[in-house]
């Protein structure tokens, strides 16, 4: 029972393995992590994967996920380059009409009939990881046609401001003509929703909320006074007509105003143009939730609730949401511009960051400034050119860079934009669309990319490669794959339902049978599949190593291309392949791990000799014969006289017939051909022949005689020999005996005042050292003990002083 189990368990491992359960377990790239079965799962990887469909690729023992790998692996594995499945995506344009080089005096064009982004449809063929890049113009026309609608909180608090906008009409057309000569502008209104606490509910408040000397509207939540149109006179009769109404509380219902004029276009009169909304109030908002507040729970629908130009539901559905507005905000390219009072400016700030395109100005507290405000937030708003998209398929990513002018360039959330565009501006984002997969469904999708505020759009048809070409040629229950028991498809067989194996060679009830292990054992041994693969239908599937270039293969799985002999720390000493633990060494090369180069260049000397005629060239290095030689190329003796004084005496005999070696030249020194020639300079030089050494030695006589010694490639040595020597000159004896005595008196001179010098110093300090002493010398004035005056003073006794 105990045994069964064991096999039972190895069985699902083994099934496993196959359906490439296991793969997340397995290391290496991205490529073989996959254990791909098929092509198309192949090339889903990742870009760099590829699967060779050559029949005959895998060896004995490797698994059928062996066949995807990069391309450079496969190539180095043997699959020619032909065999290898690697679709590439692409993109197409399908419309590419140019940007409108518009001006104003150049005649009228239709709003459709001016183009600002360029392309407009693009097709792209997405392979799994391989991102497509294309290019979006954007030029910003000149004269393109403006909607304008003033959106007004008509509560009591904006009174004043009602004054200043009834004359808007004629004078906005007047100021707006000067950037486009196609203007349309239209009104409407709001105050709050018409229930409890937002407004009083009791009769006479309904009829005037205001107090009983005021003259006002009842409240309504929004109403839509003028549609878009040129006549601005209309515009300010409309709007003069208008009256001021109340409410209870501070925040006004301007959000249920904002959703409607966004969603009713057909009301309102939009064209595809550009669109502005100017909200004006002083006061804050509510937004979903408040509506609680009055009994109100469903959330806003996002649907147009105009009849007979008023909104009827205010008092069924809830507030929108901030994102619920900025969604069809921006779904209908409409730009808003808040023209708010200084108390509630912070708030409207803070909002703005929520809605893209968007922009607030400062209102003065009767709104006289709302024509300046106008144009300079429409300004700021038309000189940025902001991209978005569509909601993007499951698995497709995209990125932006911007370049703006003056060579500005942008990536992440900031290449979406361009700032400080003018009217004529041109500015390029290049875009990178991805795909990881492909999509459940493997068909294509659509994605759009805008201008936010702005009609105009680029639609991108998304094909996804999800199958490679040979997947059409495949062969239902081909003879190849065991009997018609799959399809023979890019080189593999896909087994059918029940069938597993690298052929479809087994049932998955066949696995259960014991005897088919006996096929996996080498020699009848007890390793399965040499403890490197598993047994699956009698056959050895080899395993996965970490690194996907290390591979086992063969019948049993006997054979690795890693456990080779090396060198260097480099398998076959990385001029070789690991074939079954045996080195194939390259061309030149030989030895276990090929470590043992048949080249002799590196044994060639600078005499052209292989090591120098004094050894053998093995395996790319000198063995030199004689142990005194030395070095790469045998070419140091440090126990040898130098080439030199070596042949110094020879060549002196011979030369000069004097020497050491005059007696026995003849014998002794007959082996090598000597040449004369007159002067030193006229011997050979080293780029004549790099092989010569240049020699100075001194003769019998003291003199100096130069001479070249050179060894040709035959062995023979050939020396040139100077006949013009350099021999010492005697010494002027004149000059010398001069010298000696000019330098006897002059050194009798120096001596002399030397010690004149020491005098004069010496008496100098004596006498100072007498005027010191002088100086301090100090004598005592006391009286003498001894000493008598010679004056005697006698006092007459009778001397009365008359």
């Amino acid at each position: 029972m105990a045994q069964q189990s064991c096999m039972d368990l190895r069985v699902f491992l083994l099934i496993s393995l196959l359906l490439g359960l296991s793969s997340a377990q397995q290391d290496g790239n991205e490529c073989t992590k996959a254990s791909a079965q098929s092509c198309g799962e192949c090339i889903q990887a990742g870009e760099k994967c590829g699967w060779c469909t050559d029949v005959n690729f895998l060896k004995q023992g490797e698994q059928k996920s062996t066949r995807c790998d990069e391309v450079e692996s496969l190539l180095k594995k043997g699959c020619k380059e032909a065999s290898i499945e690697n679709p590439r995506g692409n993109v197409e344009t399908l419309k590419n009409q140019s940007v409108t080089n518009r001006k104003k005096e150049g005649g009228s064009l239709k709003p459709d009939q001016i183009t600002q982004i360029q392309p407009q449809k693009l097709s792209l063929n997405l392979r799994s990881g391989e991102a497509q890049k294309f290019a979006l113009k954007f030029k910003r026309a000149e004269d393109y046609p403006i909607d304008l609608y003033y959106l007004m909180d008509l509560s009591y608090s904006m009174k004043d401001d009602l004054e200043n906008v009834k004359n808007l009409g004629t004078h906005l057309m007047t100021e707006m003509q000067k950037i486009t000569s196609d203007f349309r502008i239209g009104f409407g209104s709001f105050v709050e929703k018409t229930v409890m606490p937002y407004i009083s509910t009791t009769p006479a408040k309904l009829l005037n909320p205001c107090t009983s000397d005021q003259n006002c509207t009842s409240p309504f939540s929004y109403k839509n006074v003028l549609s878009l149109t040129a006549d601005g006179s209309r515009f300010n009769d409309l709007v003069s007509r208008q009256q001021i109404s109340g409410n209870l509380d501070s925040p006004e219902g301007g959000f249920d105003a904002i959703m409607q004029v966004a969603v009713c276009a057909n009301q309102i009169g939009w064209r595809n143009v550009t669109r502005l909304l100017v909200f004006s109030t002083d006061a804050g908002f509510h937004f979903a939730g408040d509506g609680k507040l009055g009994g109100i729970v469903l959330p806003n629908d996002g649907k147009c609730h105009l009849q007979n130009n008023m909104y009827t539901m205010s008092h069924y559905y809830d507030y929108p949401s901030i994102a619920h507005l900025v969604q069809k905000l921006s779904e209908n390219n409409i730009q808003t511009i808040f023209a708010i009072t200084e108390e509630f400016q912070p708030v409207y700030q803070q909002l703005k960051e929520l809605i893209p395109k968007s922009a607030v100005g400062t209102l003065s507290s009767d709104s006289s400034n709302v024509i300046k405000l106008i144009i300079d937030a429409y300004n700021s708003l038309s000189s940025e050119v902001i991209l978005e998209n569509s909601r993007l398929p499951e698995g497709v990513s995209i990125s932006y860079v911007s370049h703006c002018k003056n060579g500005v360039s942008e990536k992440g959330e900031n290449g979406r934009k361009c700032s400080n565009i003018s009217i004529g501006d041109e500015v390029t984002f290049e875009l990178a669309i991805t795909a990881k997969g492909c999509p459940s469904n493997g068909k294509s999708e659509i994605i759009k990319i805008k201008p936010l505020g702005f009609t105009e759009e680029v639609e991108i048809i998304l094909n996804f490669i999800c199958e490679c070409k040979c997947h059409v040629d495949g062969i239902p229950n081909s003879p190849e794959c065991h009997f018609g028991n799959g399809t023979l498809e890019c080189g593999a067989c896909r087994c059918n339902e029940g069938r597993i194996g690298r052929v479809c060679e087994c049932s998955k009830d066949e696995v259960r049978t014991e005897d088919l292990d006996a096929n996996c054992r080498i020699d009848n041994g007890t390793d399965i599949c040499s403890n490197n693969g598993d047994c699956v239908c009698g056959t050895c599937e080899c395993k996965k190593r970490d690194n996907p270039e290390e591979r086992y293969s063969g019948k049993f799985c006997e054979c690795d291309n890693f456990n080779c002999d090396r060198s260097n720390n480099k398998l076959c000493g990385g001029h070789g392949r690991c074939e079954c633990r045996k080195c194939t060494c390259d061309a030149n090369y030989t030895g276990s791990a090929c470590d043992c180069s048949l080249d002799t260049l590196t044994c060639l000397a600078s005499n052209k000799q292989i090591c120098n005629g004094r050894g053998t060239c093995e395996c790319g290095v000198c063995k030199c014969t004689d142990s005194k030689f030395q070095g790469t190329t045998c070419e140091i003796c440090p126990t040898c006289p130098g080439v030199c004084p070596e042949h110094k005496d020879c060549v002196e005999c011979r030369a000069f017939n004097t020497g050491d070696k005059k007696d026995t030249c003849e014998k002794e020194c007959r082996y090598f051909s000597l040449n004369m020639v007159k002067k030193k300079e006229d011997l050979p030089q080293p780029n004549d022949k790099p092989y010569i050494n240049h020699c100075k030695e001194r003769d019998a006589n003291d003199c100096w005689f130069f001479f070249t010694y050179a060894t040709r490639n035959d062995s023979t040595v050939e020396v040139h020999v100077a006949e013009e020597l350099e021999c010492p000159s005697g010494p002027d004896i004149i000059p010398i005996v001069a010298g000696v005595v000019a330098g006897i008196v002059l050194i009798g001179l120096a001596l002399l005042l030397i010690w004149k010098l020491l005098m004069v110093i010496h008496d100098r300090r004596e006498f100072a050292k007498f005027e010191k002493e002088k100086m301090n010398a100090k004598w005592d004035t006391g009286e003498n003990p001894i000493y008598k005056s010679a004056v005697t003073t006698v006092v007459n006794p009778k001397y009365e002083g008359k």
